[in-house]
């Protein structure tokens, strides 16, 4: 078993230096200024019937003596519709940008980063799959194709057939969009032998288009983009043993996604508050009755298979949840305006799939005991999951009290699981469950046993233990009689069970329905208990036949099992319905049960745990070096031309050797006296140590082999005749001070280098000393595993890297994950934190102990080193260009009303040339952190000006709660510059959080 930790770089670089004031708006508001039109007697003519129209329903309310508190209420209508619409809009332009470029989003959004890391990160067994996401792309449009044609010429001819309001129904326009990602997918190998098992992580945002016409009635209605986020599960099965190899394709939900519709024309009703969500959930329900647990959509890909079991299989199991009680809950109760503190009142939430049981609340207690049982069906393992969620009984609104969740495939390996499961989102607070895994037995043999077995049991919530399941199949039904005037039924079926009574779908006017669905009943005692179906009309008066099936009769097949046609009673004498009855025993099976996992030996292992970490006196002593790889003069000459006749020049690069690692520079051509301007950081210990010492090799580009220049060690060349190497060793020290972070990262907007490289902003130390309870074996074992290794990382901009750890397990896979931020280091006592982290993707219970301690670099003396002199007068060749290289002129303004940012370059003065000659320049705008093109923007090339004049006025389309996570990047640059020689005059980067942009600021 490995654990492997990495940082992960999220957004862009660090943030820049700006320069704001307060500046009057004249240049702005002349910019703005277009030049005045005539004016136009339509224009009047059309402004005044706007304003009539606006005011005839003011007139008409008053004629007709309508009620003010109606306007009033048709206002509240309008204005709560208009804002539900705007939010709608602007959620789905968010995840539409999302999907554009997920990682600038992502750190723009870095305050919720871990909970919005795709599932790839959060869960280590789930791949990245860019390719399957570049296959959608290109099949998507043919997709579309298909449902357009599945709409105009199926579903648009049954609608105008059902109803003689909507013979002129037709669909207008149908547009799919082109939105279509699955974030990452899953394949799992614990599954049966004849079938493949995937998870897939599906987000659509789409652009979709769909209208609706109803000609008759002059209506018109549609849908404008959809939103669906959630996890779908492929199961291909049965394999064959013949092409295509896979007999059907599964897919379905194992839990509700997540829904987002606009509506357009008559449908922006469902947009009003209340309606919106009521729309989106019946619209949600419809999906979830074909696509979500236990519904399942098959796609047979051979003739013959049975399609019936494989949209209805049996479940995998049942998990009987004891929720017996809970410790240390956070007090909600407050008496006398917060003065005096109380208690809560306690109950539990338990959620899995489409079932909830709600237990009694117990007043005024942080330490409730509930005793309560609750039976669930599991239809998919490793998949479902049991939530559950702890709330404070009020009379107003219920106080979270916290959650927590489990995965069921777990207590399918461990038959049992009896532990305190501890509260997340909450300071403290634990549950105390205990969950049995009961198999399906299609015999009796164990029958009594299980019966007498649950004698034994007792529940305070009176819910008696169940002995079996019985799983209905409803199939169809032949020659069912008419109704009242001799008119075709609308036939459901009503199957009651032990007082349970469950309702099929409506099959409209047919006496031959086909139902093809299955329930699921829990049995206390399958003996004395019978089956009772009766087939009714759509209106639930008329009965159309009705049927008694004993449970008994189904005891006595072999396999449980009762498949075949049924005469229906109270019918024609040729009504029959054809019913697949299948029952199975619960049975818990305790042989298998081990004994390690009992929460006993989890809780007494957790007692002997340290609480924090013990590394070695060296650990997070490193310092950094850096080195500064300038130029060469005079090197010696290794290219001969003709035979050795002329001498020529060479080729030169540099290796730079220290403690085992390797740095390369450029080549620079033909030139013995070469400018590299390159960086190199190494991280070195204070301790001096013989392996330490830096070597420096010289060397000319060959076709064949490399010619050697010269090597010195530390500064001085050695072995040629003629050559120097210009260096600068720059000894970085760090400290746990967050203080110097914006002086460290203002420093490094100064500093660029040919080979791109960043300078650091402080260095992470990292201390993996232990795991706990990690699932190893199938089993959970609460074991303690011990790693003690320490790993170091050198860290370019704190505020948007995160570190993250992996948990892995030799040839067997992932076992979990940990994503821990930079920022939470910065807010963390002495930059430390040093304690046991609970891992993503894995058991509830399993935590890593771990010290991640961030040292911020700093100069000695900051603002007096030579260093940092020389970086700010320019004379390094590594420094950008300082403030006195040139300003430009810039107006910023934001219109709330159009929702546009407005960036207006004036000009530019005191330009620098790299030449004799002036230079050609132009000013590149960039929106950060979004690096797309729609962000880039540019003005017009000036030749041959230092001090160039260009307003020129750009628009950016942006929602003004947005603006203050953006920068604007201003640079200016030389069109004329060659590849040998920089491009880039001068750089600014503005926060726009810094600025009042309502208000507008020109300055240079």
């Amino acid at each position: 078993m490995n654990f492997s930790p990495e940082v992960i770089a999220k957004g862009a670089e660090g943030p820049g230096a700006s320069g704001a004031g307060e500046k009057a708006l004249s240049n702005v508001r002349g910019a703005e200024t277009t030049k005045p039109k005539g004016i136009s007697a339509v224009a009047v003519l059309w402004t005044f019937g706007k304003c009539l129209s606006a005011l005839l329903p003011v007139y008409l309310a008053g004629y007709y003596r309508v009620s003010t508190s109606l306007l009033v209420c048709g206002m509240m209508v309008y204005t709560g519709w208009k804002h539900a619409r705007e939010a709608k809009e602007e959620r789905l332009r968010s995840a539409i940008q999302l999907l554009d470029n997920e990682e600038e989003y992502t750190s723009m959004k870095s305050s919720k980063i871990r909970r919005d890391l795709p599932a790839w990160v959060n869960f280590p067994d789930v791949e990245k799959v860019e390719w399957l996401n570049k296959v959608l792309q290109q099949v998507w449009p043919f997709v579309g194709q298909y449902l357009e044609k599945l709409l105009m010429e199926t579903i648009a001819p049954s609608i105008r057939a059902s109803s003689a309001h909507l013979q002129t129904l037709s669909f207008t326009k149908v547009d799919m969009g082109d939105k279509v990602m699955v974030v990452g997918i899953k394949a799992h190998t614990e599954n049966d032998k004849g079938q493949v098992l995937l998870d897939l992580y599906i987000s659509y945002v789409g652009n979709v288009e769909i209208n609706v016409e109803v000609k008759r009635y002059f209506c018109k209605a549609g849908v404008k983009g959809i939103q669906l986020h959630g996890m779908m599960r492929v199961i291909l099965e049965p394999l064959i043993g013949d092409v295509p190899i896979v007999g059907a394709v599964t897919m379905f939900f194992i839990r509700r996604p997540k829904l987002d519709i606009n509506w357009t024309g008559l449908t922006n009703l469902l947009d009003i508050p209340g309606l919106n969500v009521m729309s989106d959930s019946m619209i949600m329900d419809a999906i979830a009755s074909f696509l979500v647990l236990p519904n399942r959509l098959v796609v047979p890909l051979v003739p013959g298979l049975h399609v019936a079991q494989l949209r209805c299989p049996l479940p995998r199991g049942v998990v009987r949840i004891h929720l017996l009680e809970a410790q240390n809950l956070v007090a909600k109760d407050n008496y006398v305006k917060g003065v005096m503190a109380g208690l809560s009142d306690p109950y539990a939430i338990l959620r899995m799939g489409p079932q909830t049981f709600t237990s009694k609340h117990i007043d005024n207690t942080d330490c409730p005991k509930w005793g309560e049982m609750y039976e669930v069906i599991v239809h998919e393992v490793p998949g479902q999951e049991l939530e559950v969620e702890v709330y404070d009984k009020d009379t107003d609104k219920d106080d979270f009290l916290g959650r927590t969740k489990l995965d069921l495939g777990i207590v399918k390996k461990s038959i049992a699981v009896d532990d305190w499961f501890t509260l997340k989102d909450t300071p403290s607070g634990r549950v105390h469950f205990k969950l049995e895994w009961l198999a399906l037995q299609s015999n009796t043999e164990q029958l009594e046993q299980v019966l007498k077995r649950n004698e034994s049991i007792t529940s305070k919530n009176s819910n008696p233990p169940s002995s079996a399941i019985l799983v209905v199949y409803l199939d169809k039904a032949e020659a069912l009689p008419m109704k009242k005037g001799n008119k075709e039924p609308n036939p459901m079926v009503q199957i009651s069970v032990q007082e349970k009574t469950r309702d099929s779908k409506i099959c409209y006017t047919t006496v031959n329905p086909e139902w093809e669905e299955a329930f699921t009943f829990f049995i206390q005692d399958p003996r004395a208990k019978d089956i009772n179906v009766q087939v009714k009309d759509a209106d639930r008066v008329q009965t159309l036949g009705n049927l008694t099936i004993p449970l008994s009769r189904v005891l006595e097949t072999s396999h449980l099992s009762l498949d075949q046609w049924f005469q229906l009673e109270n019918a024609g004498s040729a009504s029959r319905i054809y019913i697949n009855a299948v029952l199975r025993v619960l049975w818990l099976d305790e042989d298998r049960i081990s004994a390690e996992v009992s929460s006993n030996v989890a809780a007494g292992l957790s007692k002997q745990l340290a609480q924090q970490s013990s590394p070695h006196p060296s650990f997070a002593t490193e310092g950094l070096l850096r080195i500064h790889l300038l130029a060469g003069q005079n090197l010696v000459p290794k290219d001969n031309l003709m035979g050795g006749m002329v001498k020529g020049k060479s080729d030169p690069y540099v290796k730079l050797n220290i403690g085992g690692e390797t740095f390369t520079s450029q080549v620079i051509k033909g030139n013995l006296n070469p400018t590299w301007n390159e960086m190199y950081e190494v991280n070195v210990f204070l301790s001096g140590r013989s392996d330490q010492d830096i070597k420096f090799e010289a060397f000319d580009k060959d076709i064949d082999s490399d010619d050697f220049l010269g090597r010195c060690v530390w500064f001085t060349l050695k072995d040629v005749k003629s050559g120097r190497v210009h260096l600068i060793l720059e000894w970085v020290p760090t400290v746990s001070n967050p203080a110097r972070l914006e002086q460290v990262l203002q420093l490094q907007t100064l500093q660029s280098y040919q080979n791109k490289a960043v300078p650091s902003a402080a260095l992470l130390f990292v201390y993996i000393e232990a795991a706990h309870s990690l699932p190893v074996m199938r089993l959970l074992i609460p074991s303690t595993l011990s790693w003690n290794e320490s790993f170091y990382f050198i860290i370019h901009d704190p505020k948007r890297q995160m570190l993250v750890a992996k948990a892995r397990r030799f040839l067997y896979g992932p076992m979990g994950s940990l994503v821990i931020t930079i920022k939470e280091l910065l807010a963390a006592p002495q930059l430390v934190l040093d304690q046991w982290f609970h891992l993503d993707g894995a058991l509830p219970d399993s935590q890593i102990l771990l010290r991640a301690e961030l040292k911020v670099r700093t100069y000695i003396k900051l603002y007096g080193s030579k260093m940092v002199e020389m970086i700010g007068s320019g004379t390094l060749p590594c420094a950008a260009p300082a403030p006195g290289n040139g300003q430009v002129k810039l107006s910023l303004l934001y219109t709330s009303k159009e929702k546009k940012l407005v960036v207006i370059v004036h000009a530019c003065r005191g330009l620098l040339s790299q030449s004799k000659d002036a230079v050609d320049s132009y000013v590149s705008l960039m929106l950060l952190p979004d690096k797309s093109k729609a962000t880039k923007k540019k003005t017009a090339v000036k030749k041959r000006d230092l001090n160039p004049e260009y307003n020129e006025r750009f628009e950016y389309d942006l929602p003004e709660d947005e603006a203050r996570f953006r920068r604007l990047s201003v640079s200016v640059k030389n069109n004329s510059a060659s590849f040998r020689s920089r491009d880039v005059i001068g750089q600014v980067q503005i926060e726009l959080a810094q600025i009042d942009l309502k208000s507008g600021i020109t300055d240079w």
